[in-house]
């Protein structure tokens, strides 16, 4: 058995790299204790249930998604300039997954088809941080809205074939800035500021 104290970051670690080996159908609780060199036992102290182990790696991919945008969304700069740079790097970050590590990220389409109370929060998280932005932007007179929270979902909700995975497939389509352009200056018509060129 190991002598490194096992972890719950220490597991996430090693199961990121099983289910890349194997694959999600596959991969079990069993193979992730075996490549720790502990018991299943000792896994299951820290993920009650295979489920709960497999949530936990996808919630943490999401986390990494979104922690480096909050960044953006306290940022004391212009609102319109802050959304899309928000959205710019929601994007870029999607897309260098998928680019970078296909592999791995094929496995994480195959997690969060599962995990649909992990991918709920992370896009109610995202719709939050995009009301933030434009909720600042009310305050400041660069947008006009009477429910920012409403308008976030809609960035969300009208900004998805760039960011969700599940279009991961159209990424490449050499012609996908000019469509996020045009929904972007669609977006801006929609927060008052029709001549913005944020």
């Amino acid at each position: 058995m190991s002598d490194e104290i096992l972890t719950r970051e220490r597991i996430l670690n090693v199961a990121e790299e099983v289910l890349r080996r194997y694959g999600p159908a596959k991969t079990t609780v069993i193979d992730v204790a075996r490549a720790l060199n502990v018991s299943h036992g000792s896994v299951y102290r820290h993920f009650p249930s295979k489920a709960a182990l497999r949530d936990a790696v996808t919630e943490r991919w999401l986390v990494e998604v979104s922690a480096p945008l909050q960044a953006v969304v306290t940022e004391d700069t212009p609102a319109p300039e802050r959304l899309r740079r928000w959205l710019k790097l929601l994007i870029s970050t999607k897309h260098r997954r998928a680019f970078d590590d296909p592999e791995l990220f094929a496995t994480y389409m195959e997690l969060v088809k599962e995990a649909r109370t992990v991918v709920k929060a992370h896009v109610e998280l995202l719709a939050e941080q995009a009301a933030y932005i434009i909720s600042d932007g009310v305050r400041r007179g660069e947008f006009e809205t009477d429910d920012p929270i409403s308008a976030g979902q809609a960035v969300i909700d009208a900004t998805t074939r760039y960011h969700n995975p599940t279009h991961a497939s159209e990424w490449s389509d050499p012609d996908i800035d000019a469509a996020f352009e045009r929904v972007w200056h669609l977006i801006l018509c929609g927060l008052g500021k029709r001549n913005n060129q944020a």
